[in-house]
């Protein structure tokens, strides 16, 4: 019965996959259409720092002089004059702002703050992943995509951060084509692409899985790597499932390949996910049994395999020779406690893990949590 189940999920994600000769209608694309799984941010808090950030709001908060409103509407009158906007009042604005009207205010003085310093030195301090952490916060995902990609405000978001948390707000939200849309604006501004972008433009084109975004992930990964770019490992991750959605299965194997270290339940799933499409099913088993550990203590990690997994393999093995060996497998693992309900999506969609924290009993203070000021030498001796 449980196996019948399994079947029965796997011929979802079949169905799900466009097979050779069979004319399929492309999914509808856009933010109400897309699958509710997704709802998770693909960069790290060591990019995103919203916490930090935040916490440097409150900082300026108590040390700025007099109400906000009245330096909002300072602001103000100085835009409506036509005059300059300074490097240290924006970046004092953009710590003050709370609300989509400030916002508004912000923007008007990046522009203007834009008009007169398109030209300046390198070095000079990037407002680009400060405004965008404000919308993050402020959930303005609308307001982040339509000012990364304004044409007058171009080399102003001159750094990969802030079109990457654009990008990532943009696919939590499940707006997929605005983010391939500043996708598209990075390459165009010659914003070099790191490791986080790959994965980031990758994961949107998946989740549109069209032949036309099927393109544009193939030429992406196709000039990183002919820049000598490093590809993440969640990238080809995305990359290759896309393959198989789009019936792909050689390209599927090859960036399945490029993966240095396949070792995690990520990869081994899809791993099992390309052998059973490509009707490698003996080998599909192999790998299932090396991963079953029914005798483990429970504190050594097991690796999982979804039910949506494990279903398209038993479909694809149905009525051949080697479906017993499949149903034994699954069998062995499930009662190993080795499978899990969820789906292949859901593992793709995760929020990676980003450096660990050092305990703030162990960090070297030299300043005041209280006071903010430099602690003297004879405290940082003790």
């Amino acid at each position: 019965m449980a196996l019948r189940g399994l079947s029965n999920i796997g011929a979802r994600l079949l169905r799900d996959t466009p097979r050779r000769g069979i004319l399929h209608k492309p999914p509808q694309t856009g933010c109400l259409q897309c699958q509710v799984e997704a709802k998770r941010h693909l960069l790290t808090d060591d990019v995103v720092k919203l916490q930090d950030f935040q916490q440097k709001k409150l900082i300026v908060a108590h040390q700025v002089s007099g109400a906000k409103d009245d330096y909002f509407e300072n602001v103000n009158q100085k835009l409506q004059k036509n005059e300059l906007i300074l490097k240290d009042e924006l970046k004092l604005l953009l710590h003050l702002c709370q609300s989509a009207h400030d916002m508004a205010t912000a923007k008007s003085a990046i522009h203007r703050y834009h008009e007169e310093n398109r030209n300046v030195a390198f070095g000079e301090f990037k407002f680009g992943p400060l405004f965008m952490r404000l919308c993050y916060e402020l959930g303005l995902e609308d307001m982040a995509e339509v000012t990364v990609t304004d044409k007058t405000l171009k080399g102003f978001f001159s750094d990969s951060t802030s079109f990457n948390i654009a990008i990532d707000m943009l696919f939590m939200k499940e707006c997929y084509d605005g983010a391939l849309k500043v996708v598209a604006e990075m390459r165009n501004q010659g914003v070099p692409f790191n490791k986080d972008t790959y994965t980031l433009a990758c994961a949107t084109c998946y989740k549109l899985n069209t032949p036309q975004t099927y393109k544009v992930c193939l030429s992406l990964l196709e000039q990183g790597q002919l820049k000598g770019h490093m590809i993440p490992r969640h990238a080809y991750c995305f990359a290759a499932t896309l393959a198989v959605k789009q019936d792909d299965l050689e390209k599927a194997q090859k960036f399945y390949s490029q993966i240095l270290n396949a070792e995690s339940k990520l990869c081994l799933n899809i791993n099992v996910w390309i052998l059973a499409m490509v009707g490698s099913i003996k080998d599909a088993v192999a790998v299932l049994n090396r991963c079953i550990l029914p005798d483990s203590p429970a504190f050594i990690k097991r690796l999982e395999f979804s039910e949506e997994v494990l279903g398209a393999l038993v479909s694809q093995s149905a009525e051949g020779m080697w479906l017993r060996q499949v149903e034994r497998a699954v069998s062995r693992l499930q009662r190993a406690g080795q499978v899990t309900p969820q789906t292949l999506d859901s593992m793709l969609c995760y929020t990676p893990k980003g450096k660990r924290r050092t305990p703030a009993i162990l960090e070297d203070r030299r300043s005041s949590r209280r006071t903010l000021r430099p602690l003297r030498s004879t405290l940082l001796s003790e």
